[in-house]
């Protein structure tokens, strides 16, 4: 692995938000002013393809990266807001349901966030 994607890896694994690659390309260049936008781009590509970390993808919103622990998405239908659920991991569940070897499962739960429901009652 190269050094910009364990940088990159690092930058994800610390992160409380899910980045998206813009913010991640700035973080970087932080440390490494020579990192061009495709570094980061391929980085993220191999990392996401070497299933060390997870590409969270919402309609309209640009992909976010984030670490691989088991963990679940509540996304704002209105604004995009993406946040960590904790549920009970549903791996055997789900394995049980279908005749195939599953790998992973990535559940997305949509709802209106509280500012987006505040916005609603004030207008």
């Amino acid at each position: 692995m190269t050094q910009n994607a364990e940088s990159i890896l690092e930058i994800i694994n610390h992160s409380k938000n899910h980045l998206t690659a813009e913010q991640i390309y700035v973080t970087l260049k932080e440390k490494n002013g020579k990192v061009v936008p495709a570094t980061v781009y391929n980085n993220l590509s191999y990392l996401h393809k070497q299933g060390l970390i997870r590409k969270v993808s919402v309609e309209g919103c640009p992909d976010r990266y984030d670490h691989i622990r088991q963990h679940d998405h509540l996304v704002c239908r209105n604004c995009g807001k993406l946040s960590d659920i904790t549920l009970e991991d549903l791996t055997e569940k789900l394995q049980k349901q279908i005749s195939i070897p599953m790998l992973s499962y990535d559940l997305k739960i949509n709802y209106i966030c509280e500012e987006c429901l505040k916005k609603d009652r004030d207008n």
